[in-house]
């Protein structure tokens, strides 16, 4: 578990005790903050209770007093409509993040990996970090996915965190700065939740924006939405052409890498190099499959791990479960 400092002595409101919201407060509390929980479900405030988490009704609280709020990420703070704690916090100038934002204030020299996408975020992430791990590389594996980010060891500057991240969760951070980013695809989604396609588009985006801008941008080219984003920030310089490796599962890309046939090809140096035959991998079939190796495998080459071991590590993928 990781370890909560920086609102040490300090109250701080969580909203939401799902599995995420008990591992945000645990954590703060660790570090010494005052933990102030609540959530509308009665059984859920009283598991909290039993695992020893402050309970505090945050609708009759002083709002003048926490430092921030931990809205949990299925809770919305704009779009339908707020959430009524939320607004209690925004009136206060009290403001709102999520367990990926405390993450980021926690730990500060590792490196640092996130992948969103509407579709195939949970198996590139997983298979991202197969690989890494199979490397021997010191990897933590989580997020939106699997286990809850502050449930995850903390590490210095030989760590690679590996992190799903859901619009929700983008929505909500701010600190964080990450070495390489992947955005896989855009498609129509949670639209409520983001006031319409423009909103949610945004959301996606924002994971850029959360990116270093020495860092590495991985973009799936196979939906117009990715495409455009691509040609826009070639248009205004906000990542050099270096450092956007774009990818597909199904045609041509100059300067990344593609499917082509079902033989994964390097053409980051422009000069294209058959690397996998994808037909071979029974837990990774279709094309929207191979896109998620094809991000997998160009950070996984960019960080220094070779091709045998990777061809390895995808060969030993068992998948996730329930995912076909």
């Amino acid at each position: 578990m990781i370890s909560v400092t920086s609102f040490n002595k300090k109250p701080v409101a969580v909203m939401g005790l799902g599995k995420t919201g008990i591992s945000v407060a645990r954590s703060l509390n660790s570090g010494g903050a005052d933990v102030w929980a609540w959530d509308d479900a009665e059984t859920q405030r009283n598991e909290a209770k039993a695992a020893g988490v402050n309970i505090v009704d945050l609708y009759q609280c002083d709002w003048q007093k926490p430092a921030a709020l931990v809205l949990s990420p299925g809770i919305p703070d704009q779009n339908p409509q707020p959430h009524i704690i939320a607004n209690k916090a925004r009136e206060h100038g009290c403001e709102i993040i999520c367990d990926i934002e405390l993450l980021a204030r926690s730990i500060h020299k590792s490196f640092f990996i996130g992948v969103t996408g509407t579709n195939g975020k949970s198996t590139t992430a997983a298979l991202l970090g197969h690989i890494l791990v199979t490397a021997g590389r010191r990897v933590e594996i989580g997020g939106n996915f699997g286990i809850p980010a502050l449930e995850l060891e903390p590490m210095g500057s030989d760590g690679i965190y590996v992190l799903e991240l859901s619009s929700y969760q983008l929505e909500r951070i701010f600190s964080v700065s990450l070495n390489i980013s992947i955005l896989l695809n855009i498609s129509p989604d949670h639209l409520e939740r983001h006031g319409g396609m423009e909103g949610y588009v945004a959301s996606k985006v924002s994971i850029l924006k959360q990116t270093h801008s020495d860092g590495i941008v991985v973009i799936g080219m196979d939906d117009p939405h990715c495409r455009g984003i691509v040609l826009e920030m070639m248009a205004h310089n906000k990542f050099s052409s270096k450092n956007i490796i774009p990818i597909s599962g199904k045609s041509r890309v100059p300067g990344g890498f593609y499917v082509e046939g079902s033989i994964l090809i390097d053409d980051t140096e422009y000069q294209p190099q058959p690397l996998i035959d994808l037909s071979k991998f029974e837990t990774l079939t279709g094309r929207h499959n191979w896109q998620n190796i094809a991000a997998a495998v160009s950070v996984a080459r960019v960080i220094g791990v070779e091709t045998p071991i990777i061809v390895k590590a995808i060969t030993d993928f068992p998948g996730l479960a329930h995912r076909q």
